[in-house]
């Protein structure tokens, strides 16, 4: 298993920076190609229908024709909207997502015509919260966009979108802790190399779970898409847009889904480690391999993005908000501490005592939830208000029949 050197980064020749560079943007480009049709034909299986199957052998080239048709069709620029911010809304969403993979871990030290390097474009001290500071300015392109439109849907959805991610991100950056205090490192290729024995999603769960639930909610994906809630805001923050414009915002969603994906991997799966049984094969962690296993590790995290599409509702924005601040976050919190608690303790010597809290902690967390779940159930109850009074005629209830007045002769 061959690491990457962390004084590697930034000392490659100015040819391979610039091809580790593209070759990020190829792969981010291929990824959202297919990512859109292999969606369209999982969400057609699971809805008993065909999906993309025209264009193209067995519909392989529908992205492709997507793609070609947005490119062709008229750029409409509706009246009364702010030109320039307008325009620059969709530049804003997708670069911000490109950047962020950056700092993602692809693969340990390989030789590029005998350079040896890393597959991973660099590397910082505080990689993750790199990751969170561009992440988080992508959310502009979506705010800006509804604000921009001169529209009162899309200015909702930008609304709904700023609210969402600032919910989100705590619970997100929360669950980063525990990662952080396990590791002893914010630098991505460091949080890979800490996890040679046991990847911790098995040590981390409950973090992962926050982590799991935050990143469907950061990408404005089913069943967290308020912002673009068709029934209720025609189409959201991009209901003004068309063209290559539109074509923008899609494309910033299906990267930001990758970015997610890749560092969920990278922070619970081992990143580029292969998995079980794979790993006992010597080489299964050196040379081009890790690659393989990496983008294996990001479709698993796609797919499920698809699945939650074709499987769940649309959740009602006061559910989405409640959840995120008043189960996501605290539960973050409480976790954190034991966490910290047990990492001190087993720093300490005190092994079992520190799987005892874990455990203890575990069983209190989920306890506090139940019962904070039955309190708010029966709090709704409560304030339900009573039907109105029936008047049973023979078998089947009827409601009472207002009185009628008399009108003079």
């Amino acid at each position: 298993m061959t690491y990457p050197d962390p004084t590697l980064f930034g000392h490659d020749p100015w040819w391979l920076i610039l091809a580790k560079a593209l070759g990020v943007f190829v792969f981010l480009l291929l990824t959202v190609l297919a990512a859109i049709l292999i969606e369209r034909k999982i969400l057609g299986r699971m809805q008993l229908r065909l999906g993309p199957n025209r264009v193209g052998p067995f519909g392989l080239l529908q992205s492709l024709a997507d793609g070609v048709k947005l490119a062709l069709k008229e750029g409409l620029i509706p009246a009364g909207v702010d030109k320039w911010i307008y325009l620059a809304a969709p530049v804003i969403s997708v670069i911000p997502a490109f950047m962020a993979f950056a700092v993602i871990p692809m693969g340990g030290e390989v030789s590029v015509f005998g350079h040896r390097t890393a597959l991973q474009l660099t590397d910082l001290p505080m990689a993750v919260l790199y990751i969170l500071a561009v992440t988080s300015i992508g959310v502009y392109g979506i705010v800006l966009a509804g604000w921009a439109s001169g529209s009162v849907y899309p200015l909702l959805g930008g609304l709904r979108s700023s609210a969402q991610v600032v919910s989100y991100e705590i619970a997100m950056a929360l669950s980063f802790a525990a990662v952080f205090i396990y590791s002893g490192t914010m630098s991505t290729s460091g949080i890979v190399a800490a996890q040679t024995d046991t990847w911790y999603i098995f040590l981390l769960l409950p973090s992962f779970l926050v982590y799991l639930t935050a990143m469907v909610g950061e990408t404005n994906r089913a069943p967290f898409d308020l912002p673009e809630a068709e029934g209720e805001l025609v189409g959201g923050f991009h209901t003004e847009y068309s063209s290559l414009k539109f074509a923008m915002f899609m494309l910033a969603e299906y990267v930001n889904m990758t970015t997610v994906s890749a560092l969920a991997t990278t922070l619970f799966l081992g990143g580029w480690q292969a998995p079980w049984p794979i790993s006992i094969w010597e080489g299964a962690n050196s040379g081009w391999w890790p690659l393989l296993w990496f983008t294996a590790k990001v479709w698993v995290f796609l797919f499920i993005f698809m699945w939650l599409r074709a499987t769940l509702p649309r959740m009602r924005y006061d559910q989405f908000m409640a959840l995120g601040w008043k189960i996501l976050i605290p539960v973050s919190l409480g976790w954190i501490m034991i966490v910290a608690t047990t990492h001190t303790l087993r720093n300490y010597g005190y092994q079992g005592w520190a799987t005892g809290l874990m455990s203890a902690g575990a069983v209190v967390v989920i306890a506090l939830l139940l019962i904070a779940w039955r309190a708010l159930r029966a709090r709704n109850i409560r304030n339900t208000p009573a039907p109105p009074p029936t008047v049973d005629v023979g078998a089947f209830p009827v409601p009472p029949i207002p009185k009628k007045e008399r009108a003079d002769a």
